[in-house]
């Protein structure tokens, strides 16, 4: 889902995902997690991916494609149903 929402506002690359979630978000994915979650989105329709000729080298340019925004809000509405829940549990044991 974090990867998916950090490409939801357009394309990036794979080393720009990860420094995003790192730098950003203090999530932190190493590049053996984060390059097969990329392929296997790719593969399932979530995302696209296009080679793109950038200096100093070539780069794979990853983008939500419309099925990948519709599992992504689908994500988010599950995502805020067990925030609300916990928040709900938390609140119930005194925290």
């Amino acid at each position: 889902m974090a990867v998916m929402l950090v490409v939801a506002s357009g394309p990036r690359y794979g080393l720009e995902i990860i420094r995003h979630l790192d730098d950003e978000r203090d999530l932190t994915l190493p590049e053996g997690t984060i390059y097969p979650l990329l392929s296997r989105l790719t593969r399932d329709g979530i995302l696209d991916a296009e080679w793109r000729a950038t200096e100093p080298h070539p780069r794979k340019y990853y983008r939500l494609t419309a099925a990948g925004r519709r599992r992504l809000k689908e994500m988010c509405a599950e995502w805020r149903a067990f925030a609300g829940t916990m928040t709900k549990l938390i609140a119930e044991a005194g925290e």
